[in-house]
């Protein structure tokens, strides 16, 4: 975030410097020590310039995962919450700060662990002698590069925000079963305002999807995703510290979770399914070569639609706010904000709705998929 004199600015980066457990200082790590120290030295001459604001830099940081929550530069410094980094290296398991890698997540940043290399470019960590062999195409997939880097187990802005949902989880219905407990006749509290949710789940989605003989058995499955990511989708729309992740608008993590419909879909599946599949139903025998393909493919379609649905409306959410808000640095002048934030307000009530209306969807197709595999057909 660039700030400028504006007396807006200052009162809105003065309110989101009010958060606990934040460190803007740089003090020596032991273990870990930045290798190139001339690097370091013309960034903090540089701090002390002026510089030209970028959208694009400012959407890509706060949509891209980070090992750090950065909330706000002040007088060219950052104020930011450093994650801690876990590496299994060829020297063993090294934990440090990821204040270690710098603020700036430009490039690629060099330090030095117990003797040990090591490099981090676009969040992903690689062994420096393997970064130089690596093509720029190879670095930019480097979650791919898997033998040019060590084991990442570290603490990001994701793994937080995953971790932080799936405590909310716990509370929520935990509180949830301790009313039940106590009161049997009718919800109060937060059971009055989940049960309404958990019904629809059931009534709405999962039995009529599935069939009133096996929804029960995928009713665990089902809840789950819709409130983790339904919450999720609601911490990503909070631009402030513990908040601000976009879980669910990484790639990475839709990925798995519609792996996960597709495994309990395929492991599903009864002879109907699998008949319909490969011996599509009054479909000549000559044609199998030509339809088996066909209907492999399309059950690796369903999962990919998961992914891509939810990847892309989240993110695109994320990206129309940035973009609006970022109106105002582009002008350079506070009187575009009234027009900007009204467009930014408007566009976070939408987004709340989408929150909702994205879990949904994913858990009504995941119901879907699975109900077509469990079906069972009456056959004359």
């Amino acid at each position: 975030m660039i700030i400028s004199n504006k007396p807006l600015q200052f009162l809105l980066v003065a309110f989101m410097a009010c958060v606990p457990y934040i460190s803007n200082a740089n003090p020596l790590i032991d273990t870990v020590h930045v290798a190139n120290e001339a690097v370091a030295e013309h960034h903090v001459e540089a701090t002390h310039e002026k510089k030209e604001f970028n959208a694009t830099d400012l959407i890509n940081e706060h949509i891209r995962d980070s090992h750090e929550f950065h909330i706000a530069d002040w007088d060219g410094h950052p104020i930011s919450f450093y994650l801690p980094v876990i590496l299994w290296t060829n020297n063993g398991l090294e934990v440090f700060s990821s204040e270690a890698f710098h603020h700036d997540n430009e490039g690629a940043h060099v330090i030095d662990v117990n003797g040990q290399k090591l490099v981090r470019y676009n969040e992903v960590v690689f062994y420096a002698d393997k970064y130089e062999k690596l093509s720029k195409e190879d670095r930019d997939l480097g979650a791919f590069a898997f033998d040019a880097r060590p084991l990442d187990f570290s603490i990001t802005k994701n793994v937080f925000s995953m971790f932080m949902s799936a405590i909310i989880m716990f509370l929520l219905f935990l509180a949830v079963a301790r009313s039940y407990k106590k009161n049997k006749l009718a919800p109060k509290g937060i059971a009055g305002f989940l049960e309404p949710l958990v019904t629809f789940v059931r009534d709405d989605i999962a039995r009529p999807n599935i069939g009133e003989k096996k929804y029960a058995k995928y009713m665990p499955y089902l809840l789950t995703i819709f409130f983790f990511i339904w919450i999720n989708n609601l911490i990503g729309l909070i631009p402030f510290f513990p908040f601000s992740s976009n879980l669910t608008g990484n790639i990475y993590f839709t990925f798995v979770m519609a792996l996960i419909t597709f495994i309990i879909t395929t492991l599903s599946g009864n002879k109907d399914y699998w008949g319909h599949i490969f011996n599509t139903p009054g479909v000549p025998f000559w044609l199998a070569p030509i339809m088996i393909p066909v209907e492999v493919i399309g059950m690796l379609t369903k999962p990919f639609a998961l992914m891509i649905r939810l990847f892309a409306n989240i993110t695109a959410g994320h990206i129309i706010i940035l973009s609006l808000v970022s109106l105002i640095f582009i002008f350079e002048t506070a009187w575009i904000s009234p027009v900007s934030g009204a467009f930014v307000l408007f566009m976070s009530v939408l987004e709340m709705l989408v929150a909702a209306l994205q879990a949904y969807v994913f858990t009504l197709l995941s119901a879907l998929f699975i109900g077509q595999a469990v079906a069972e057909h009456d056959h004359h």
